[in-house]
């Protein structure tokens, strides 16, 4: 299935994508995407996600461990940001490619209620005998 040259690339995808897993994660990233070339403290993600901080510091931790974000301390303050501005490219292609399913998914439906509706199967089992020896 996978030859050994492109097993650890593919290993590497889908770690990235683990990392983004979880939708608080991904909150995370679009405010830090906001702001992209400015450190975010903790306090302000904490505001922003509404974590508590034990919570946004598991989320962070795991961010960390996949190379999504880098943290700096300063004093008692940590502040974080994107380890790499293709992150912000990355959730921006996935807003778009969301955007498209979407839009997709709501023209099937409105083709689907065009459609007239199916007649209901008779209750009466003698029509229904009739009607599959026909």
């Amino acid at each position: 299935m996978f030859t050994d040259a492109s097993r650890p690339l593919y290993e590497v995808k889908a770690n990235l994508f683990k990392g983004l897993a979880h939708p608080l994660r991904v909150r995370v990233l679009e405010v830090l995407a906001a702001a992209p070339d400015v450190e975010t403290p903790v306090s302000a993600l904490l505001d922003a996600t509404g974590l508590e901080a034990s919570h946004l510091s598991q989320h962070l931790a795991v961010l960390r461990n996949h190379r999504l974000v880098t943290a700096e301390r300063r004093g008692n303050q940590v502040s974080y940001r994107l380890a790499y501005p293709q992150v912000a490219d990355l959730l921006r292609v996935a807003r778009a490619l969301l955007a498209e399913i979407l839009l997709t998914t709501e023209r099937q439906l409105v083709e689907q209620a065009a459609l007239s509706d199916i007649p209901p199967a008779s209750a009466d089992p003698a029509s229904t005998g009739s009607a599959a020896r026909s």
